[in-house]
């Protein structure tokens, strides 16, 4: 199972950017998608985790402004990001928990300027 991760870029204070992953491979048995973020130097954090029977949690920092949505038949995860700010810049990992396994995506970029 392979997960890539989209969606990354540049945007200013208060934009909005949308991430994506799809899982490739014989990703069956998903049980949670979810999001996870790294600054450099620091330990990687999770964002936001949707469950397959929908439990959806988000970080403090990002209640209100992000929203992670699955869609459990093409094996992807989206995380829409709203209002962001400086301090949400790092390094956007997927991570599915599967029966077969843990995958991690590659990570994706996000650099928002003040």
């Amino acid at each position: 199972v392979q997960l890539q991760a989209s969606g990354g870029g540049m945007v200013q204070s208060g934009g909005s950017l949308r991430l994506s992953c799809a899982a490739s491979g014989r990703a069956s048995g998903i049980y949670v998608m979810a999001w996870y973020r790294q600054v450099a130097g620091e330990q990687r954090k999770l964002v936001a985790s949707i469950a397959n029977g929908g439990n959806i949690l988000y970080d403090d920092s990002v209640q209100g402004r992000f929203h992670i949505s699955r869609n459990s038949a093409l094996n992807s995860v989206f995380l829409q990001m709203d209002s962001l700010k400086p301090e949400d810049t790092a390094v956007y990992f997927c991570h599915f928990n599967t029966a077969r396994g843990v995958y991690w995506g590659r990570g994706t970029l996000v650099t928002v300027s003040s």
